[in-house]
């Protein structure tokens, strides 16, 4: 639904970004298609159109000519190049960086070569890594808006600080984004990240009521309620890792057995196929790569029937009873899969989860619950970064008539 306009006296930056709202949520639109969409009179349209082409930020599209429609009606559509925004994913066990075109499309993305337990030292390396992606792009840099990260929670997004991420030891109370800004001189701005990835699903036109599951290093929950990302008191929604799900499962840090966050890690899953003989002794599971390059056997070898895909659909059911639970209590469309491991388990994991779910959504006679995976491929958390920077550009903010 597009959001309304008003006609009251100097509120441009309001009605500015209710237009600019409108033209993305449609694409293309003329000026009397936006006055009906917004609400807006006539000359405001017009006024705001020049505006908005003036700065570069909207384009005409040609003429639109119809059937009753009178005189052609000109077109307006974003202009690409008119913003950028850069997304950085923080995550244990990969840091991409990636920059978005105004309209939302990936136009350069790089991972962060220079990976580092220490802070300082990654810092540096996502400070380089912006400012390669920008130059390889080709992008204005007086056009790039902002920087949005994605980073494992709890987060003080007030403070612009990383507190103590479970999977990331060396991490305690980082002012990554001051840090960040330091190096870069560009606004930014932090976010969890599975709300990012969340956000990133609904920038894209996915709306509606779901749950995105975050499967990393880590695992997530971020939410969207009626069109609109669900952040929490203090910003720090989706922290899901500490539901039992198996009585007798590992130990986890926090003291208790069968937490889904440790029983979803790849080092446990590996270790469950060496144990079960479908991996090779040796793996060092204290090694991050070797981790990551044994559980990318293992996941390949899920594809035939055997304990490979045992070991994957087991881990369905697990992550299928935390999705009844959230999904029975708010009632949701649907669940998005998706984060740095979901390519190599998507095969097996979502038939199974679908399976694992078919009889155990309790309003199904009402309507059905989905399964999917996220439209946006591996790179999610960055491009959700990214579009909360854009957001500030597209998301009128009600205050402003208030203050006027």
């Amino acid at each position: 639904m597009a959001r309304r306009g008003t006609n009251l006296d100097r509120v441009g930056g309001f009605n500015d970004a209710v237009v600019l709202d409108a033209i993305r949520r449609s694409e293309q639109l003329s000026r009397v298609e936006l006055a009906a969409a917004t609400g807006l009179s006539g000359q405001a349209i017009s006024n705001i159109a020049r505006r908005l082409l003036d700065a570069g930020l909207v384009r005409e599209a040609g003429r639109l000519r119809g059937a009753g429609l009178g005189k052609p009606r000109t077109l307006l559509e974003l202009e690409p190049t008119g913003q950028y925004a850069v997304g950085v994913h923080l995550d244990p066990s990969v840091v991409t960086v990636v920059l978005l075109d105004l309209t939302g499309e990936v136009v350069a993305r790089r991972p962060v070569d220079q990976y580092a337990d220490d802070p300082d030292l990654l810092i540096d390396g996502i400070a380089k890594t912006i400012e390669e992606v920008i130059a390889s792009s080709g992008a204005p840099r007086e056009r790039v808006t902002g920087v949005g990260i994605a980073a494992p929670g709890p987060i003080d997004v007030e403070r612009g600080v990383v507190v103590d991420p479970p999977n990331l030891s060396t991490w305690h109370l980082v002012p990554l984004r001051d840090q960040l800004q330091e190096r870069t001189g560009l606004p930014i701005i932090l976010d969890k990240d599975v709300t990012a990835a969340a956000a990133a699903e609904r920038w894209a036109g996915q709306g509606g009521s779901f749950v995105f599951f975050y499967l990393g290093t880590g695992v997530g929950a971020g939410l969207v309620i009626g069109d609109e990302v669900v952040r929490g008191a203090s910003s720090n929604v989706g922290e899901i890792g500490h539901v039992i799900v198996d009585p007798d499962g590992p130990v986890c840090y926090c003291g208790r057995r069968g937490c889904v966050g440790e029983t979803s890690q790849p080092r446990y899953l590996v270790q469950q196929a060496v144990q079960a003989g479908v991996l090779a002794e040796g793996t060092d599971l204290d090694d991050r790569l070797a981790v990551e390059t044994a559980f990318a056997e293992l996941c390949a070898l899920a594809g035939e029937p055997g304990a490979a895909r045992d070991i994957v659909t087991t881990l369905a059911v697990r992550i299928a009873k935390v999705v009844e639970d959230i999904a029975n209590l708010l009632d949701l469309d649907r669940v998005v899969f998706g984060g740095p491991h979901w390519p190599q388990l998507a095969p097996v994991l979502g038939e199974a989860v679908r399976g694992a779910l078919a009889e155990r959504f309790l309003v199904r006679a009402v309507h059905p619950f989905e399964v999917t995976g996220t439209a946006l491929g591996a790179d999610v958390g960055a491009i959700g970064a990214a579009s909360l920077v854009l957001d500030r550009t597209f998301s009128p903010n009600p205050a402003l008539v208030a203050e006027r």
